[in-house]
């Protein structure tokens, strides 16, 4: 497993889960809640969560001798910040919704909300 991570993904397992998981993942977190917090629209989280992938390559190549230029190693740590952007984004805007218009919705689960007075059939 470690040599697929410095082939392939041009880092050890322990830099990938403290400067991607760990680091970048909680820029990408932040940024989903301040996306959704201004009423922006969802795709928006995208593009700021491509650029963290390549902040996040530069500082393995800076910090830790990884590759920079690690074509399967970019798209899998900006897969994961893209997922966790949108994640804090939609669980923000449920939250966002329930609470600014406790009148009109009501929060269901981490990620939704429904209109009062609906069922769920």
């Amino acid at each position: 497993m470690s040599d697929f991570f410095a082939t392939q993904l041009g880092s050890s397992p322990g830099v990938f889960i403290g400067i991607t998981l760990i680091f970048m993942g909680g820029c990408a977190i932040m940024s989903g809640q301040a996306l959704a917090q201004t009423w922006r629209p969802m795709w928006q989280t995208v593009p700021y969560a491509l650029m963290l992938g390549g902040a996040d390559r530069f500082l393995v190549y800076a910090l830790f001798q990884g590759r920079l230029l690690s074509p399967a190693g970019y798209l899998l740590d900006a897969a994961i910040l893209v997922g966790l952007s949108l994640l804090s984004y939609r669980a923000t805007r449920a939250h966002q919704m329930a609470h600014q218009y406790p009148w009109l919705y009501q929060r269901v689960g981490l990620l939704g909300w429904r209109e009062r007075g609906r069922s769920n059939t």
